[in-house]
This record gives structure tokens, C-alpha cells and sequence, in this order.
């Protein structure tokens, strides 16, 4: 039997019956909510063939086990996102693109790293198994879908990953306030792997000696430093960036 777990909020939920509509085994609704997005909600969830159950909001507060749960509740079988990493860096080649996590254990901030994870075209986000959160329902909320999209590969030694990538060509950069090399004046090299640490730990010292490159975010502000997720969005945004320009046609 598979594992069954438990995902709430709009996003998160709506994202599931788009996709996989076959896992829900139990869908409840915030009988109290009668406005245009329960509506709809309601109208898409019919269309996948799952029907709501309408129940207390007091009900779905301990079904979630928070009250941030939006009215949308619901029971559904684990998805496996099963991938090899050695795989992945070979089927993707060059057009390789990875986020890595370290220290980064706020499933808050790994589910908004998810979520530009996927909106920015990576192929996984990595992270050390002693030393992140896991997928929970909380990451899933966050993350509106992406956990189900993008691939997270928790690894038993970090630097040895890190290591192995590297023998397989790929360039991994570090991010470091302390590097010399800014992000935007900075030379990369493809296939690519940014590795992040979670916003004022940064790095551990055997992650940083690990990586190819290390780079600075500038700031140009007040702040001293950016939430990971942040970070993340800015880096691998930088990355597609570089990645279509090299891709435009020359001006006549």
C-alpha cells in the first residue's frame, strides 16, 4: 500500500488534482467558505473526479495540524519522484541545472527553494540528510506543487556529492558574501551546481573548500544578507539568463 500523506492549502492541493487526481483518497472543504475561490476549487476538484467532504474549520485545523491550511484539506498517496543522480546528470548533459542546500533545515525555506527551484528549470535540489528537513506538508503547502515536480535527493555525505558532480564536469559555485567574484561579473561554466547555505550560516568550511567558485550576491541596500529561497531565485535566475542570451541570435 503506499504511503499516504497529508497536503493542504489551495495551491498545494489544486496542484495534486491537476496532476496526479489518481492519488486523492479523501478531499475536505472548509464548510463555512462560500466565495469565489472555494468555488472554483470546487469546480476543479469535481472535474478530477474527487469530491469534497465539507467539514468544520476546527476539523481541519487538526486534520492539518495547523490552522494555516486555507480550508483545503486532503489525505493522498506519497508520489515518488524516484531519480538517480548519476542519471540525471547524464540524460540532462550540458543543460544540467542543480540547487544545493546546506544546512538549510526551515521547511518553509526549502519549500519556496522548490518552488523557484522549478519555476527557474531545475533539474533537483540536493541536500545533506543530517542536516535538512524533510518533505512534510508544510514544505508542500509552500512549495504549491513543486514538491512534485522537482526532485529532492537527500545525500548521506555532502561533500562527496559534491565531489562526484564535479568528476562528472559539473561546475559547482558556491555562494559566499565573503568571495571576491560578484555573481554578475563572474565567468560560469555548464554544466552547473549552485550550492547555498541557510542565511546567516552560510557554508560549512568542507562545502565551501568543495566548490569550484565562490561568489558574492551584491547588495546594494541597507541588509546584510538575503533568505536562502531569496538567494536561490537570484542565482539560478542569473544562470537561464546567461543561458538564453547565448541562445539570441546575433543584431544584423
Amino acid at each position: 500500500m503506499a504511503k499516504q500523506n497529508i497536503i493542504y492549502g489551495f495551491h498545494a492541493v489544486a496542484s495534486r488534482l491537476r496532476r496526479y487526481p489518481e492519488t486523492v483518497r479523501e478531499l475536505y472543504l472548509d464548510e463555512a467558505r462560500q466565495d469565489a475561490r472555494a468555488r472554483d476549487f470546487l469546480t476543479l476538484s469535481e472535474r478530477a473526479g474527487v469530491h469534497p467532504r465539507p467539514v468544520s474549520g476546527q476539523r481541519l485545523t487538526g486534520l492539518a495540524g495547523t490552522h494555516r491550511h486555507q480550508g483545503v484539506v486532503a489525505l493522498v498517496d506519497a508520489v515518488m519522484l524516484r531519480v538517480d543522480l548519476d542519471q540525471l546528470v547524464e540524460d540532462a548533459g550540458a543543460a544540467l541545472l542543480l540547487l544545493v542546500l546546506d544546512g538549510v533545515q526551515d521547511p518553509h525555506n526549502l519549500g519556496a527553494c522548490l518552488r523557484v527551484a522549478d519555476a527557474m528549470g531545475a533539474h533537483a535540489v540536493v541536500a545533506p540528510r543530517d542536516r535538512a528537513v524533510p518533505l512534510s506538508p508544510t514544505v508542500a503547502k509552500v512549495a504549491s506543487g513543486a514538491a512534485e515536480t522537482v526532485p529532492y535527493l537527500m545525500v548521506t555525505n555532502l561533500a562527496r556529492t559534491l565531489r562526484d558532480l564535479k568528476d562528472h564536469a559539473v561546475w559547482v559555485v558556491g555562494t559566499d558574501e565573503q568571495a571576491e567574484e560578484d555573481l554578475f561579473g563572474a565567468t560560469f561554466h555548464s554544466p552547473m551546481a549552485w550550492v547555498l547555505g541557510a542565511e546567516g550560516a552560510g557554508l560549512r568550511r568542507l562545502t565551501r573548500e568543495t566548490c569550484d567558485q565562490l561568489v558574492r550576491i551584491p547588495m546594494l541596500g541597507s541588509v546584510e544578507s538575503l533568505n536562502v529561497s531569496v538567494a536561490a531565485g537570484i542565482c539560478l535566475y542569473e544562470s537561464r539568463r546567461r543561458a538564453q542570451s547565448s541562445l539570441a541570435p546575433p543584431n544584423p
